[in-house]
């Protein structure tokens, strides 16, 4: 062979490389991706499977979020009749009623829940033993300029002023959705340290809906540099919340799983952590899916009760089988479907 000859035979063989190594790289690219995503598919299916046994179902801890119409004049004794009947022989104790939302200053008016008093004293009287908690949240400026910004002392001292306020008006305790809440957030500890001294004196339980945890260790971080939203919270900082509040309920749904096996597999996982840096002292719920859409974070044929309530079963039998206070907490009553419903009472009451 010629020099020539060796030298165009050299350049063919770089020039075949430079245009298949594009290709090269998106396949490994893929491999990257796509192999650890069916790697934690396959290990929450795993996660899935097996018999949770007894002492898995309900201890008569559990909760429902219930809309705005329940306080703004849209409900009425009709509507409580339908709604008594519906939970009875359930494990609800908890009504966790919108009564909010707050201004982005912490404060609340007062004509929000115009009907709060007719609810309290026909619950009182319809259904005694359940409470009454009024549901206050708010958008945080967390990723946006628009919001509450809980780094300012005075917005901290509104939101103070407001759940007193609603405890004035009559609730039998306080339940706070702040989102979204990034994880670490010493002024939310802060917050919650200074509303334990409110409810403390009243005798009132402090309950807060809680983001998930990290399914890997410091996912939260990697979502957020990647994003700017961090979705879950450190395993660590769960437990810091829950140590500060009576009571503590995991948005377990909106996860972006596709699959009903996987999503049961997640919320197994997502229990048995939360079970785990949760003090005996304080209730732990599970969210359960009451609601259906289809985006990107949720598929609700994938997310489904059945497979919530059979995930926190799993969980729970796992992790801490005697754990007393603990149950699950259903969101939302005005999009709920009758199957749900059937399905929370089949699976875990």
């Amino acid at each position: 062979m010629t020099q020539a000859v060796r030298n165009r035979a050299a350049r063919f063989r770089w020039s075949g490389l430079w245009r298949t190594w594009p290709r090269r790289i998106a396949s490994a690219t893929a491999l990257v991706i796509v192999v650890p995503v069916l790697t934690a598919g396959a290990a929450l299916r795993l996660n899935y499977s097996g018999d949770p046994g007894d002492g898995t179902r309900t201890r008569g801890h559990d909760a429902i979020w219930l809309g705005h119409a329940w306080v703004d004049g849209r409900k009425d004794d009709a509507d409580l009749a339908a709604f008594a009947a519906r939970i009875k022989g359930t494990g609800i104790k908890d009504l966790y009623v919108h009564a909010g939302p707050l201004e982005h200053d912490g404060t609340l008016p007062a004509g929000r829940y115009p009907r709060a008093r007719w609810l309290l004293d026909a619950v009182h009287r319809t259904l005694p033993g359940i409470r009454v908690q009024a549901w206050l949240g708010d958008k945080l400026a967390t990723e946006g300029p628009d919001g509450l910004r809980l780094e300012r002392a005075a917005s901290r001292s509104a939101v103070v002023a407001s759940a007193r306020q609603i405890l004035d008006a009559g609730f039998d305790g306080v339940h706070f959705d702040l989102e979204p809440l990034h994880s670490g957030d010493g002024n939310y500890l802060s917050l919650l340290d200074d509303l334990r001294g409110l409810t403390r004196a009243r005798e009132v339980p402090l309950s807060i809906a809680a983001h998930q945890i990290d399914p890997l260790p410091a996912a939260h971080r990697v979502v957020g540099a990647l994003s700017g939203s961090p979705k879950w919270w450190s395993q660590k900082f769960f437990g810091q919340v829950a140590r500060r509040v009576d009571q503590i309920a995991v948005m377990s749904y909106d996860t972006w799983m596709p699959l009903e096996g996987m999503y049961g597999g997640y919320v197994a996982e997502q229990t048995a952590l939360a079970l785990e840096v949760t003090p005996p002292r304080t209730d732990l719920l599970m969210g359960l899916p009451f609601f259906h859409e289809n985006d990107l974070g949720h598929h609700e044929a994938a997310e489904t009760v059945a497979a919530a309530v059979r995930g926190t079963r799993l969980g729970l039998g796992r992790t801490d089988r005697g754990r007393e206070r603990f149950g699950v907490a259903l969101y939302v009553d005005f999009a709920a479907r009758d199957g749900d419903w059937a399905a929370y009472r089949k699976g875990w009451n």
